[in-house]
């Protein structure tokens, strides 16, 4: 079939190349050449693990253009995966939205076109897109005949840092649409997925356990709202943790322990149930926000979701406080913060942990360090504030340290050879905001153990 996809973040990058990938003719619009160049190049403008082995495999299926009116026209399904950042009352911003499907009706030329809202919006936006292109599409001078189009929702489900098998090995595929001729269309483009008939790519073998993909196929508003819900429910699985953790430490309780023994639970299950300094990244803050925001607009409150918030704001303050409990004070004092970005295998800063601990220890006076295998690149273009306080090397991160703080759980800090940095530190506290070190085996090692949840 013949795609096209507006937008090369997180999202729309990685649905391009991987239906590229599965034989689909793929164009991608982005409207900063210079990020086109790059893709061009097989150069991939995000970390994301497996994306540049998977775009040199995908390549001869694959197109990147500034150019809408290269792209549009005869593409059977038009994904619009555009950022749609959060207002300050916590709806979703649409102006790219609004920009993209314009654009987009400009260029409709096909008999049958399928236009996906790929990015998370609010409900309804499925039919507030719908009546932008149609708008828009009776306005052309060019209009041609004969054209015809539908609006559909398909929202994704990918966890950053694992992107590439979120979309290839999927739990799950969600379409929705009103019209009936879409849903047909969307299904024959998923069918290699749902069915997994397709050659695995070469770094990333087929799992095992991997079975035929379920398909839900239902109307536009509940594609919509299976989004938001999910995502809600997975941000208060760890708000849920991280508040059963702070009594866990009240009690004298482990809380890793308490998870393990939650998580065996088949009706819980064990994921999202990891305590520390809570979620961060594009899509728990956000949607959580616009599930409020949409819902105030029925007169309906949401106490729980903005509980989960709350909590999960108050995690970021208590590895603040738990510094000061241990140093007493922290003006003058050096703390080292190992990982910026919000998760391991990205480098995406949005709403990360590290960002409101480290401005924090900032405004009470303390010198921080701060250090991340990856992020660094574009922690200096995005907190460009902060850039003064990085370092190059973990053994200056430990250099004649007070604390250091755990914060993100990348690979590379839980393999470190951890006796080797105890004896540069001026006091080795060591906190761990993710619960993810020996705490015994620290001790061992000269560490004062600190936990964020004990």
């Amino acid at each position: 079939m013949k795609v096209c996809v507006i937008g090369t973040g997180y999202v729309g990058l990685t649905t391009g190349v991987s239906l590229a990938f599965l034989g689909h003719e793929v164009t991608c619009v982005d409207l900063d050449q210079a990020k086109v160049d790059m893709l061009r190049g097989g150069k991939c403008p995000i970390y994301e693990p497996g994306m540049e082995d998977l775009l040199a495999e995908a390549a001869q299926n694959l197109t990147f253009t500034t150019s809408y009116e290269e792209a549009v026209p005869g593409a059977d399904v038009v994904f619009v995966a555009v950022q749609t950042p959060s207002a300050e009352d916590g709806s979703p911003d649409l102006r790219y939205l609004r920009r993209a499907a314009e654009s987009v009706a400009q260029s409709l030329n096909h008999d049958f076109t399928v236009v996906v809202n790929k990015s998370t919006v609010p409900i309804g936006s499925g039919n507030w897109v719908d009546a932008i292109l149609r708008d828009s599409f009776v306005q052309r001078e060019d209009r041609p005949e004969g054209v015809e189009f539908a609006v559909a929702s398909n929202p994704e489900f990918l966890r950053e840092g694992n992107a590439i098998a979120d979309t290839l090995y999927p739990d799950r595929i969600v379409i929705g649409s009103d019209n009936p001729r879409s849903l047909e269309v969307l299904n024959r483009l998923y069918r290699p997925i749902i069915n997994q008939t397709f050659t695995p790519p070469t770094f990333l073998p087929r799992p095992e356990d991997a079975n035929a993909v379920p398909l839900v196929s239902t109307d536009l508003a509940s594609a919509e709202l299976i989004k938001y819900a999910a995502n809600a429910f997975l941000a208060l699985k760890i708000s849920y943790a991280n508040e059963i953790g702070q009594l866990a430490a009240k009690v004298g309780a482990d809380i890793t322990e308490v998870a393990r023994g939650m998580g065996l639970d088949q009706r819980i299950g064990s994921r999202f149930l990891q305590p520390g300094v809570g979620w961060g990244g594009s899509c728990f803050g956000k949607d959580t926000k616009a599930l409020i925001a949409t819902a105030s607009e029925y007169n309906l409150d949401m106490p729980i979701v903005k509980a989960a918030r709350e909590v999960n704001s108050r995690q970021r303050a208590i590895a603040v406080e738990r510094l000061q409990d241990e140093l007493r004070i922290l003006k003058g004092r050096k703390i080292g913060l190992l990982g910026l970005a919000f998760k391991p295998n990205t480098d995406d800063l949005r709403d990360a942990p590290a960002l409101d601990i480290a401005n924090s220890l900032i405004a009470r006076g303390a010198r921080v360090k701060l250090h991340d295998p990856v992020a660094t690149g574009r922690f200096r273009i995005e907190q460009p504030e902060l850039a003064a306080y990085l370092s190059e090397t973990i053994d200056d991160v430990f250099a004649d340290c007070d604390a250091v703080v755990l914060v993100t759980e990348w690979a590379q800090y839980l393999e470190l050879d951890w006796s080797k940095f105890v004896g540069l530190m001026r006091t080795p506290i060591l906190l761990d905001g993710r619960h993810v070190l020996d705490a015994d085996r620290m001790r061992r090692l000269g560490y004062r153990y600190v936990a964020v949840s004990g």
